[in-house]
């Protein structure tokens, strides 16, 4: 027998000492329940103790739970929703991962009921692009189709790409730039007669 199917048999064994709850008995099965969390090693359920507030009422205290949890989405919706407007790409060359990450963000709120829409998730990759990006916002501006996030993220990939390529072409055109006079100073300090430097 494997240690998944153990684990299964030993939480039914102990889910089944514990009482059906009536209007009687409620000491005893808290009792019960409290020990049974405690030996499934369940630390989630068990970390709302000395959160809610106790009580003599099965109703209540599962309604004490539910607000407990209710409040704690609400945090966790607050920092997603705060971390989602605050990011900004650093253009580190990864860009499809960062728009998709974005996304991921965008799951975890519509998990916790806070949908937004696929228009409003592009807006905000948009401006949170970096300056070089600048032109590539007022393409997608001027015109009338609007993208879906895939069409965004192939469009972001490509002007990437561009964006790079031409950075690396103006280092080496001025890498090649300050060779020359370089080369330059060295022929005049070693006495060459000006015809010369000019052929060269």
């Amino acid at each position: 027998m494997d240690s998944v199917t153990t684990s299964v048999n030993s939480a039914s064994a102990q889910l089944s000492m514990i009482p059906m709850l009536n209007g009687t008995n409620y000491v005893r099965w808290k009792e019960n329940v409290e020990i049974v969390l405690g030996c499934m090693d369940l630390d989630l359920a068990l970390s709302f103790r000395g959160s809610i507030v106790e009580s003599t009422s099965a109703k209540k205290f599962l309604y004490e739970i539910e607000q407990y949890f209710a409040k704690n989405e609400k945090a966790e919706t607050s920092n997603l929703l705060s971390k989602l407007m605050t990011m900004k790409y650093k253009g580190k060359g990864n860009i499809r991962e960062y728009i998709i990450g974005m996304s991921n963000l965008a799951g975890k709120l519509k998990e916790l009921k806070l949908e937004l829409s696929d228009e409003l998730l592009v807006h905000l990759v948009l401006i949170s692009l970096p300056p070089q990006f600048r032109h590539f916002l007022v393409i997608y501006n001027t015109q009338k189709e609007k993208w879906t996030l895939n069409e965004l993220i192939s469009h972001c990939v490509q002007e990437e790409e561009r964006v790079l390529r031409e950075k690396t072409e103006s280092a080496h055109l001025a890498s090649s730039s300050h060779d020359k006079k370089r080369k330059r100073g060295k022929d005049i300090a070693s006495g060459k007669p000006k015809h010369q430097l000019q052929e060269k």
